[in-house]
């Protein structure tokens, strides 16, 4: 392409998006976006084999453990976070220029491109000895031309690279949790563990790219913004998004029902297992924030698929905490029967605290 070709296709562009008019994403109006970097750096495997270091896609700016993104990369973070012992985690998607991810209803992950990247850092603060951050997995998917792959990255202790590995392994690791010692035996998934929850009707898909768990602010180094208003001033959203979204909540967040919280915990926690024609479909209860406004979907007065203790009668029992089977398996860690199934070897503490206040305020089946 000339320079003129090239200045020419900027112009156009430009001129494009200034007269393109947004529709407005509560709480935030959405400003009319500005012409983006070209994203150019990036380097995507769109077909065949992936990448055999982090390094190679070259989505970090400087030493690879800052994890300063690019040019042209989007950060953003879920309303409520799904656990995973602890961790802390950064998120990113990049997509190539000239392409739009669209809305697919508040529910629904968003419709992305081929040639889209989805990335997750899983890192801690605080690891001993020596009170120190490390990263200890990235976890990338990549929208192929035949649909989503996934690619696990492990970190070296040197915290200089990370090395494709799908195997599966662990990494046993101490760290101080908010004044609390804390260690564990940290599970890095295989191939077929990433399968397990990123499905439906077996075919690989990302889980928590969704409008109702994106639609926030965050503190972008221009200035705070809602999150999906950013996605169209960068150009990765198409601008008719609806003015009002159902959104889930921080479930973290004391200030809201406790009724909204967990069903937002339940829906990031649980529910890409427990929807149809997803790995648990065939439990009798349905765990989408979109589905928890009817409490036999949560359980609520369900009798269990199988029998673990005839005590626990139901899923949830109405304030019962010992009568109630979800209640046993979120507060284990025993592999044959802890909830959720994989990405935990910890109780999560304060998810218990939550869902055992919730059932205690629960008085009747109706």
């Amino acid at each position: 392409m000339t320079r003129y070709s090239l200045v020419l296709v900027l112009l156009i562009s430009a001129i494009s998006f200034i007269m393109h008019s947004c529709k407005k994403v509560e709480p935030q109006e959405v400003v009319v976006p500005t012409p983006t970097v070209p994203n150019t750096g990036v380097n995507v495997p769109m077909t065949g084999a992936l990448h055999g270091k982090l390094s190679d896609y070259r989505f970090f700016a400087g030493e690879l453990k800052n994890q300063q993104a690019v040019a042209g990369v989007y950060t953003y973070e879920p309303i409520s976070s799904l656990f995973t012992d602890y961790a802390l985690k950064k998120r990113f998607i990049w997509m190539p220029s000239g392409v739009k991810a669209t809305y697919e209803g508040d529910a629904n992950n968003l419709e992305f491109p081929t040639g889209t990247i989805l990335v997750k850092n899983f890192y801690y603060d605080h690891i001993q000895p020596g009170d120190v951050t490390k990263i200890l997995e990235t976890r990338i998917m990549i929208k192929q031309q035949g649909g989503w792959v996934f690619a696990e990255y492990l970190w070296n202790d040197a915290q200089t690279e990370a090395f494709l590995d799908m195997n599966g392994s662990y990494k046993s690791i101490s760290w101080n949790q908010n004044g609390t010692n804390m260690s564990t035996n940290y599970r890095i998934p295989s191939q077929t563990e990433c399968m397990v929850c990123h499905k439906i009707n077996d075919q690989p898909i990302p889980i928590g790219v969704k409008p109702q768990s994106m639609n926030k602010s965050y503190p972008y180094a221009d200035g705070e913004m809602n999150q999906l208003q950013k996605m169209v001033e960068m150009g990765f959203l198409d601008a008719s998004i609806p003015s009002s979204i159902t959104s889930v909540v921080d479930y973290m967040d004391e200030s809201q029902s406790l009724d909204l919280r967990l069903r937002s915990y339940l829906d990031i926690n649980c529910a890409h297992c427990h929807s149809a024609n997803k790995h648990c479909d065939y439990r009798p209860i349905r765990l989408a924030f979109s589905e928890t406004e009817v409490k036999e979907n949560m359980g609520l007065c369900v009798e269990p698929g199988e029998i673990l203790d005839p005590a626990m009668n139901f899923i949830l029992a109405p304030n019962n905490v010992q009568r109630s089977l979800m209640h046993f398996r979120l507060n284990s860690n025993n592999e044959a029967v802890r909830m959720p199934l994989l990405g935990k070897s910890l109780v999560h503490q304060e998810g218990v605290a939550l869902l055992e206040d919730w059932i205690n305020s629960i008085q009747t089946c109706e």
